[in-house]
Protein backbone atom coordinates (compact mmCIF):
# COMPACT_ATOMS: atom_id res chain seq x y z
CA UNK A 1 0.00 0.00 0.00
CA UNK A 2 2.77 2.11 -0.76
CA UNK A 3 2.14 5.79 -1.39
CA UNK A 4 -1.31 5.24 0.45
CA UNK A 5 -2.10 6.17 4.19
CA UNK A 6 -3.70 2.68 4.84
CA UNK A 7 -4.89 3.24 7.94
CA UNK A 8 -7.99 5.68 6.18
CA UNK A 9 -8.69 2.86 3.18
CA UNK A 10 -12.04 2.16 3.03
CA UNK A 11 -13.15 -1.75 4.16
CA UNK A 12 -16.63 -2.88 4.11
CA UNK A 13 -17.72 0.20 4.10
CA UNK A 14 -15.77 2.50 6.57
CA UNK A 15 -12.41 3.81 6.76
CA UNK A 16 -9.79 0.79 7.94
CA UNK A 17 -9.10 2.69 10.87
CA UNK A 18 -12.64 3.01 12.60
CA UNK A 19 -13.27 -0.58 12.87
CA UNK A 20 -10.02 -0.55 15.05
CA UNK A 21 -11.30 2.46 17.20
CA UNK A 22 -14.63 0.76 17.04
CA UNK A 23 -13.25 -2.19 19.00
CA UNK A 24 -11.59 0.18 21.35
CA UNK A 25 -14.30 2.40 21.92
CA UNK A 26 -16.88 -0.64 22.76
CA UNK A 27 -14.12 -2.07 25.79
CA UNK A 28 -15.13 -1.50 29.07
CA UNK A 29 -11.35 -2.05 29.51
CA UNK A 30 -10.65 1.31 28.00
CA UNK A 31 -11.42 4.89 29.83
CA UNK A 32 -9.66 7.32 27.41
CA UNK A 33 -8.78 6.62 23.51
CA UNK A 34 -6.11 8.97 21.92
CA UNK A 35 -5.17 8.11 18.28
CA UNK A 36 -1.94 9.27 16.78
CA UNK A 37 -2.07 9.54 12.74
CA UNK A 38 0.29 11.26 10.75
CA UNK A 39 0.25 14.76 9.98
CA UNK A 40 -2.63 16.30 7.99
CA UNK A 41 -5.08 13.17 9.07
CA UNK A 42 -6.38 14.41 12.92
CA UNK A 43 -9.81 16.31 11.82
CA UNK A 44 -10.02 13.01 9.69
CA UNK A 45 -9.12 10.70 12.28
CA UNK A 46 -11.21 12.98 15.09
CA UNK A 47 -14.35 12.57 12.96
CA UNK A 48 -14.59 8.63 12.80
CA UNK A 49 -15.90 8.44 16.60
CA UNK A 50 -16.54 11.74 18.04
CA UNK A 51 -17.35 11.59 21.38
CA UNK A 52 -15.27 8.76 21.98
CA UNK A 53 -12.22 9.68 21.19
CA UNK A 54 -10.38 11.80 24.10
CA UNK A 55 -7.67 12.98 22.34
CA UNK A 56 -6.04 12.82 18.29
CA UNK A 57 -2.17 13.60 18.10
CA UNK A 58 0.34 13.88 15.31
CA UNK A 59 2.86 10.97 15.13
CA UNK A 60 6.58 11.07 14.78
CA UNK A 61 8.93 10.09 12.06
CA UNK A 62 9.03 6.64 13.49
CA UNK A 63 7.02 4.48 15.54
CA UNK A 64 8.55 4.48 18.89
CA UNK A 65 7.95 8.88 18.64
CA UNK A 66 4.45 8.07 17.57
CA UNK A 67 3.90 5.90 20.76
CA UNK A 68 5.51 8.59 23.23
CA UNK A 69 3.51 11.09 21.43
CA UNK A 70 0.28 9.34 22.36
CA UNK A 71 1.16 8.34 25.73
CA UNK A 72 1.87 12.17 26.81
CA UNK A 73 -1.36 13.34 25.62
CA UNK A 74 -2.14 10.47 27.60
CA UNK A 75 -0.76 11.39 30.64
CA UNK A 76 -1.83 15.19 29.78
CA UNK A 77 -5.75 13.52 30.00
CA UNK A 78 -5.07 11.65 33.80
CA UNK A 79 -3.80 14.93 34.85
CA UNK A 80 -5.68 17.43 33.12
CA UNK A 81 -9.24 16.73 35.70
CA UNK A 82 -10.04 12.83 34.62
CA UNK A 83 -8.64 11.46 38.07
CA UNK A 84 -8.72 7.71 39.44
CA UNK A 85 -11.91 6.88 37.74
CA UNK A 86 -11.20 8.13 34.34
CA UNK A 87 -7.84 6.03 33.32
CA UNK A 88 -7.01 3.56 30.83
CA UNK A 89 -7.04 0.19 33.04
CA UNK A 90 -8.96 -2.77 33.55
CA UNK A 91 -8.30 -2.21 37.05
CA UNK A 92 -7.41 0.89 37.82
CA UNK A 93 -4.45 2.33 40.08
CA UNK A 94 -4.72 5.66 41.59
CA UNK A 95 -1.10 6.26 40.07
CA UNK A 96 -0.34 3.55 37.76
CA UNK A 97 -2.68 2.69 35.36
CA UNK A 98 -2.85 0.65 32.18
CA UNK A 99 -1.47 1.80 28.83
CA UNK A 100 -2.76 -0.10 25.55
CA UNK A 101 -0.99 0.48 22.33
CA UNK A 102 -2.33 -0.70 19.33
CA UNK A 103 -1.64 -0.71 15.65
CA UNK A 104 -4.46 0.81 13.37
CA UNK A 105 -3.96 -1.39 10.85
CA UNK A 106 -5.13 -4.42 12.80
CA UNK A 107 -8.81 -3.74 12.11
CA UNK A 108 -10.31 -6.97 12.95
CA UNK A 109 -8.97 -6.80 16.78
CA UNK A 110 -11.52 -8.26 18.85
CA UNK A 111 -12.84 -7.10 22.77
CA UNK A 112 -11.92 -10.28 24.21
CA UNK A 113 -8.13 -9.84 23.35
CA UNK A 114 -8.22 -6.11 24.53
CA UNK A 115 -9.79 -6.99 27.53
CA UNK A 116 -7.40 -10.23 28.13
CA UNK A 117 -4.29 -8.06 27.61
CA UNK A 118 -5.54 -5.25 29.99
CA UNK A 119 -5.53 -8.01 32.60
CA UNK A 120 -2.29 -9.36 31.71
CA UNK A 121 -0.77 -6.33 32.22
CA UNK A 122 -2.56 -5.28 35.66
CA UNK A 123 -1.44 -8.61 36.68
CA UNK A 124 1.92 -8.50 35.41
CA UNK A 125 3.46 -4.82 34.46
CA UNK A 126 3.35 -5.58 30.49
CA UNK A 127 1.81 -8.09 28.26
CA UNK A 128 1.62 -8.83 24.70
CA UNK A 129 -0.68 -11.27 22.75
CA UNK A 130 1.44 -13.54 20.27
CA UNK A 131 0.54 -16.28 17.86
CA UNK A 132 2.48 -19.42 16.96
CA UNK A 133 4.41 -19.47 13.71
CA UNK A 134 3.08 -22.52 11.86
CA UNK A 135 4.76 -22.12 8.27
CA UNK A 136 8.22 -23.57 7.57
CA UNK A 137 10.88 -20.97 7.45
CA UNK A 138 13.79 -21.27 5.28
CA UNK A 139 16.55 -19.06 4.60
CA UNK A 140 17.67 -17.45 1.36
CA UNK A 141 21.06 -16.97 1.24
CA UNK A 142 22.85 -14.73 -2.42
CA UNK A 143 19.24 -15.84 -3.60
CA UNK A 144 19.09 -19.46 -3.26
CA UNK A 145 17.53 -21.15 -0.54
CA UNK A 146 19.49 -22.17 2.74
CA UNK A 147 18.72 -24.25 5.67
CA UNK A 148 14.89 -24.78 7.34
CA UNK A 149 14.96 -22.13 10.73
CA UNK A 150 13.71 -24.34 13.95
CA UNK A 151 10.19 -22.88 14.42
CA UNK A 152 9.64 -24.24 18.18
CA UNK A 153 9.64 -21.59 20.19
CA UNK A 154 8.93 -19.04 17.61
CA UNK A 155 6.12 -16.76 17.60
CA UNK A 156 4.45 -13.19 16.09
CA UNK A 157 3.82 -10.49 17.90
CA UNK A 158 0.61 -8.59 17.75
CA UNK A 159 -1.01 -5.80 18.77
CA UNK A 160 -2.58 -4.34 21.36
CA UNK A 161 0.53 -4.29 23.70
CA UNK A 162 0.44 -2.64 26.90
CA UNK A 163 2.24 -1.81 30.07
CA UNK A 164 1.71 -0.04 33.16
CA UNK A 165 2.67 4.28 32.67
CA UNK A 166 5.51 4.02 35.30
CA UNK A 167 7.20 1.39 32.90
CA UNK A 168 6.48 2.92 29.89
CA UNK A 169 7.17 6.39 31.40
CA UNK A 170 10.79 4.57 32.45
CA UNK A 171 11.34 3.13 29.47
CA UNK A 172 11.00 6.49 27.52
CA UNK A 173 13.53 7.96 29.60
CA UNK A 174 15.76 5.81 28.77
CA UNK A 175 15.27 5.61 25.26
CA UNK A 176 13.85 8.50 24.09
CA UNK A 177 12.24 8.84 20.88
CA UNK A 178 14.72 11.52 19.54
CA UNK A 179 17.71 9.10 20.87
CA UNK A 180 19.18 6.89 18.21
CA UNK A 181 17.80 3.69 18.97
CA UNK A 182 14.54 2.50 16.84
CA UNK A 183 12.35 -0.22 18.44
CA UNK A 184 10.10 -2.64 16.67
CA UNK A 185 7.51 -2.37 18.91
CA UNK A 186 7.11 -1.56 22.48
CA UNK A 187 7.84 -5.49 24.03
CA UNK A 188 11.17 -4.56 22.57
CA UNK A 189 11.31 -1.52 24.06
CA UNK A 190 10.21 -2.48 27.38
CA UNK A 191 12.70 -5.66 26.82
CA UNK A 192 15.55 -3.22 26.34
CA UNK A 193 14.99 -1.75 29.65
CA UNK A 194 15.34 -5.11 31.47
CA UNK A 195 11.11 -4.98 32.07
CA UNK A 196 9.63 -8.37 31.31
CA UNK A 197 6.44 -8.57 28.63
CA UNK A 198 4.38 -11.21 29.80
CA UNK A 199 2.87 -13.47 26.36
CA UNK A 200 -0.79 -14.22 26.16
CA UNK A 201 -2.67 -16.10 23.24
CA UNK A 202 -3.05 -13.80 20.13
CA UNK A 203 -5.79 -14.67 18.01
CA UNK A 204 -4.81 -15.96 14.09
CA UNK A 205 -7.95 -13.65 13.17
CA UNK A 206 -6.28 -10.49 14.23
CA UNK A 207 -4.30 -9.76 11.02
CA UNK A 208 -2.54 -6.41 10.16
CA UNK A 209 -3.46 -5.04 6.76
CA UNK A 210 0.18 -4.50 4.85
CA UNK A 211 0.11 -4.78 1.32
CA UNK A 212 -3.51 -4.70 -0.80
CA UNK A 213 -3.96 -8.27 -0.16
CA UNK A 214 -4.34 -8.19 3.25
CA UNK A 215 -7.02 -5.66 2.61
CA UNK A 216 -9.06 -7.80 0.58
CA UNK A 217 -8.91 -10.77 3.29
CA UNK A 218 -9.62 -8.49 6.01
CA UNK A 219 -12.80 -7.13 3.63
CA UNK A 220 -14.21 -10.50 3.50
CA UNK A 221 -14.04 -11.26 7.24
CA UNK A 222 -15.41 -7.88 8.07
CA UNK A 223 -18.18 -8.33 5.45
CA UNK A 224 -19.04 -12.42 5.65
CA UNK A 225 -20.19 -14.18 8.03
CA UNK A 226 -17.40 -14.56 10.39
CA UNK A 227 -17.55 -11.96 12.76
CA UNK A 228 -21.50 -11.98 13.78
CA UNK A 229 -22.01 -12.43 17.34
CA UNK A 230 -24.76 -13.96 18.92
CA UNK A 231 -26.47 -12.21 22.44
CA UNK A 232 -29.60 -13.95 24.43
CA UNK A 233 -31.26 -11.21 26.57
CA UNK A 234 -34.04 -11.93 28.93
CA UNK A 235 -36.69 -10.06 31.08
CA UNK A 236 -39.32 -10.16 33.35
CA UNK A 237 -42.35 -8.31 34.59
CA UNK A 238 -45.75 -8.83 36.48
CA UNK A 239 -48.96 -6.95 35.77
CA UNK A 240 -49.73 -3.96 37.40
CA UNK A 241 -52.59 -1.74 37.42
CA UNK A 242 -53.61 0.22 34.92
CA UNK A 243 -53.80 0.36 30.83
CA UNK A 244 -52.31 -0.78 28.08
CA UNK A 245 -50.44 -3.45 27.58
CA UNK A 246 -47.38 -2.31 25.94
CA UNK A 247 -45.25 -5.57 24.38
CA UNK A 248 -43.20 -5.61 21.23
CA UNK A 249 -43.79 -1.85 20.50
CA UNK A 250 -47.21 -1.67 19.92
CA UNK A 251 -50.23 -1.39 22.66
CA UNK A 252 -52.23 -4.83 23.61
CA UNK A 253 -55.95 -3.57 24.44
CA UNK A 254 -57.33 -4.90 27.02
CA UNK A 255 -54.78 -5.77 28.96
CA UNK A 256 -53.50 -4.73 32.21
CA UNK A 257 -50.40 -2.78 31.63
CA UNK A 258 -46.78 -4.79 33.39
CA UNK A 259 -45.29 -2.98 36.27
CA UNK A 260 -41.77 -1.24 35.98
CA UNK A 261 -39.66 1.95 35.93
CA UNK A 262 -40.45 2.57 32.17
CA UNK A 263 -43.33 1.25 30.54
CA UNK A 264 -42.86 -2.33 31.04
CA UNK A 265 -41.88 -3.68 27.62
CA UNK A 266 -40.38 -7.18 28.64
CA UNK A 267 -40.45 -8.01 24.61
CA UNK A 268 -37.97 -5.28 24.02
CA UNK A 269 -36.31 -5.19 26.97
CA UNK A 270 -35.33 -8.48 26.00
CA UNK A 271 -33.95 -7.95 22.79
CA UNK A 272 -32.04 -4.66 23.58
CA UNK A 273 -29.96 -6.51 26.36
CA UNK A 274 -29.61 -9.53 23.49
CA UNK A 275 -28.29 -6.83 21.42
CA UNK A 276 -25.94 -5.71 24.09
CA UNK A 277 -24.73 -8.62 24.80
CA UNK A 278 -23.57 -9.63 21.69
CA UNK A 279 -21.35 -6.49 21.26
CA UNK A 280 -20.25 -6.88 24.62
CA UNK A 281 -21.53 -3.30 25.44
CA UNK A 282 -23.07 -3.99 29.19
CA UNK A 283 -27.23 -4.34 29.62
CA UNK A 284 -29.91 -2.26 29.70
CA UNK A 285 -30.31 -2.06 33.06
CA UNK A 286 -27.23 -0.05 33.56
CA UNK A 287 -27.58 2.10 30.54
CA UNK A 288 -30.93 3.22 31.67
CA UNK A 289 -30.98 2.75 35.55
CA UNK A 290 -34.50 2.69 37.57
CA UNK A 291 -33.86 5.72 39.17
CA UNK A 292 -34.32 9.73 38.34
CA UNK A 293 -31.92 9.34 35.76
CA UNK A 294 -34.33 7.40 33.72
CA UNK A 295 -38.09 9.07 33.12
CA UNK A 296 -40.57 6.87 34.60
CA UNK A 297 -42.72 5.50 32.45
CA UNK A 298 -40.12 5.77 29.42
CA UNK A 299 -41.34 4.38 26.24
CA UNK A 300 -38.95 1.09 25.44
CA UNK A 301 -38.80 2.01 21.77
CA UNK A 302 -36.39 4.93 22.74
CA UNK A 303 -34.66 2.89 24.70
CA UNK A 304 -34.25 0.07 22.02
CA UNK A 305 -33.20 3.19 19.51
CA UNK A 306 -30.08 3.65 22.06
CA UNK A 307 -29.36 0.32 21.86
CA UNK A 308 -29.14 0.53 18.48
CA UNK A 309 -26.80 3.32 17.96
CA UNK A 310 -25.13 2.19 20.87
CA UNK A 311 -23.94 -0.33 18.53
CA UNK A 312 -23.87 1.74 15.20
CA UNK A 313 -21.05 3.82 17.29
CA UNK A 314 -19.17 0.27 18.14
CA UNK A 315 -19.13 -0.77 14.27
CA UNK A 316 -22.13 -3.03 14.44
CA UNK A 317 -25.82 -3.73 13.30
CA UNK A 318 -28.72 -6.05 13.98
CA UNK A 319 -28.49 -8.88 11.99
CA UNK A 320 -31.58 -10.53 13.46
CA UNK A 321 -33.72 -11.59 16.32
CA UNK A 322 -35.52 -14.26 17.74
CA UNK A 323 -38.37 -13.62 20.44
CA UNK A 324 -40.31 -15.67 22.32
CA UNK A 325 -43.12 -14.15 25.21
CA UNK A 326 -43.92 -16.42 28.04
CA UNK A 327 -47.12 -15.68 30.29
CA UNK A 328 -50.78 -17.44 30.23
CA UNK A 329 -52.30 -14.10 29.42
CA UNK A 330 -53.20 -12.15 27.23
CA UNK A 331 -53.45 -14.16 24.08
CA UNK A 332 -50.86 -12.80 21.82
CA UNK A 333 -51.22 -15.00 18.51
CA UNK A 334 -53.55 -12.01 16.90
CA UNK A 335 -50.34 -9.16 17.65
CA UNK A 336 -47.86 -11.11 17.08
CA UNK A 337 -47.30 -10.01 12.82
CA UNK A 338 -47.89 -6.69 14.00
CA UNK A 339 -45.04 -6.80 17.20
CA UNK A 340 -42.58 -8.83 14.76
CA UNK A 341 -43.36 -6.08 12.44
CA UNK A 342 -42.57 -2.63 14.89
CA UNK A 343 -39.07 -4.44 15.92
CA UNK A 344 -38.03 -5.21 12.22
CA UNK A 345 -38.62 -1.19 11.90
CA UNK A 346 -36.85 0.10 14.92
CA UNK A 347 -33.86 -1.93 14.27
CA UNK A 348 -34.28 -1.13 10.65
CA UNK A 349 -34.31 -4.99 9.37
CA UNK A 350 -36.40 -6.33 6.80
CA UNK A 351 -39.44 -8.55 8.48
CA UNK A 352 -37.74 -11.66 7.98
CA UNK A 353 -35.04 -11.01 9.73
CA UNK A 354 -37.42 -11.33 12.92
CA UNK A 355 -39.47 -13.86 14.72
CA UNK A 356 -42.22 -13.54 17.52
CA UNK A 357 -43.47 -16.35 19.22
CA UNK A 358 -45.69 -16.96 22.13
CA UNK A 359 -46.00 -19.44 24.82
CA UNK A 360 -48.67 -19.89 27.76
CA UNK A 361 -46.21 -21.38 30.23
CA UNK A 362 -47.97 -24.67 30.04
CA UNK A 363 -49.24 -23.19 33.58
CA UNK A 364 -46.31 -23.59 35.54
CA UNK A 365 -44.55 -20.24 37.86
CA UNK A 366 -45.74 -17.18 37.96
CA UNK A 367 -46.17 -16.90 33.75
CA UNK A 368 -48.10 -19.77 33.90
CA UNK A 369 -50.76 -18.64 36.72
CA UNK A 370 -50.46 -15.45 34.73
CA UNK A 371 -49.32 -12.90 36.82
CA UNK A 372 -46.24 -12.63 34.92
CA UNK A 373 -45.04 -11.54 31.55
CA UNK A 374 -41.35 -12.80 30.87
CA UNK A 375 -39.50 -12.18 27.12
CA UNK A 376 -36.42 -13.96 26.17
CA UNK A 377 -34.35 -13.09 22.60
CA UNK A 378 -31.62 -14.24 21.27
CA UNK A 379 -29.95 -11.77 18.44
CA UNK A 380 -27.55 -11.73 15.72
CA UNK A 381 -25.07 -8.86 15.08
CA UNK A 382 -22.88 -7.73 11.79
CA UNK A 383 -20.10 -5.58 11.40
CA UNK A 384 -21.52 -1.89 10.26
CA UNK A 385 -21.31 -1.54 6.86
CA UNK A 386 -22.05 1.08 4.71
CA UNK A 387 -25.07 -0.47 2.66
CA UNK A 388 -26.66 -0.98 5.86
CA UNK A 389 -28.82 -3.39 3.75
Amino acid sequence: MAGADKIFAPIAGRPLLAWSLATFAASPAVRHLVVVVAAGREIEAAALLPGRVAAVVTGGSHRGASVEAGFRALEALWTGGGGASDRVSDRPSEADPVVLVHDGARPLVSPALVAAVARAVAEHGAALPVVPVTDTLRRVVDGRLGATVDRSGLVAAQTPQGARASLLRRAFATHPATGPTRFTDEAALLEACTIPVHPIPGDPVNLKVTVPADLARAEALLGGDALRRVGLGTDSHPFGPGEPLRLGGIEVAGAPRLHGHSDGDVALHAVADALLGAAALGDLGGLFPADQRTPRGIDSRHLLDEVVARLAAAGWRPDGVDLTITGARPRLAAVLGSMRTSIATILGLPVDRVGVKASSGNLDDSEGAGRVLSAAALATIAPLRGDRR
